[in-house]
C-alpha cells in the first residue's frame, strides 16, 4: 500500500513539473525570441509579459483575451507599464488548445504571480477551446485588449 501511495505521489509532483515545463517549451519555441527568456520584452518593439499581464485575468473576460491574443494575434497600438506599443503579433493557431493553456499558465505563475487574483485556477484546454471559437482578426483583439485595459485602469 505505501508502494502505491509514493508511486501517486511521485506522479502526481511530475505532472506537475510537466504542466509548467510544456508552457515553458512552448514559449521559449514560440515566444522569448520576441518578449525575451526573461519576459522583459523590447523596449519600445515588443511589450512585457512579466509583471504585466497578471492584470488581465483580474477580469474574468481576462483569460478570453489573452487566449485570443495567442491564437489570433495582435495588431494596432496598445500599452503595456506605461509604454505604447504600436507592432504587429502574429498568430499561433498552430498550437494546441492544451499548448495555449500551458503557455499561459507558465507565463502567469511564473512572472505575475502576485498579480493573480485569489483563487485563481490555471486555464484548461477545454476553456481554450471555448474562447477560440469566437473567430477575431489582429485587429480586433487589440480593440478587445484596449477596452479591458481601459476598464481595468491599465496604460
Amino acid at each position: 500500500m505505501r508502494k502505491i501511495l509514493f508511486t501517486a505521489v511521485l506522479m502526481m509532483g511530475l505532472a506537475s513539473i510537466a504542466f509548467a515545463g510544456n508552457g515553458q517549451a512552448v514559449y521559449n519555441q514560440f515566444c522569448a525570441s520576441c518578449h525575451m527568456a526573461n519576459g522583459q520584452g523590447a523596449p519600445g518593439t515588443f511589450p512585457p509579459l512579466a509583471g504585466w499581464v497578471g492584470n488581465f485575468v483580474k477580469q474574468d473576460e481576462g483569460r478570453a483575451v489573452l487566449t485570443h491574443i495567442i491564437a489570433f494575434g495582435v495588431q494596432g497600438k496598445i500599452s503595456a507599464k506605461g509604454k505604447t506599443y504600436n507592432n504587429f503579433m502574429p498568430p499561433f493557431a498552430q498550437l494546441s488548445n492544451d499548448q495555449i493553456a500551458d503557455l499561459l499558465n507558465f507565463i502567469l505563475t511564473t512572472w505575475n504571480k502576485d498579480l493573480l487574483p485569489k483563487g485563481f485556477k490555471p486555464l484548461t484546454a477545454a476553456e481554450v477551446a471555448k474562447y477560440r471559437a469566437k473567430a477575431l482578426t489582429a485587429a480586433d483583439v487589440a480593440k478587445e485588449r484596449n477596452a479591458l485595459a481601459a476598464k481595468l485602469g491599465l496604460k
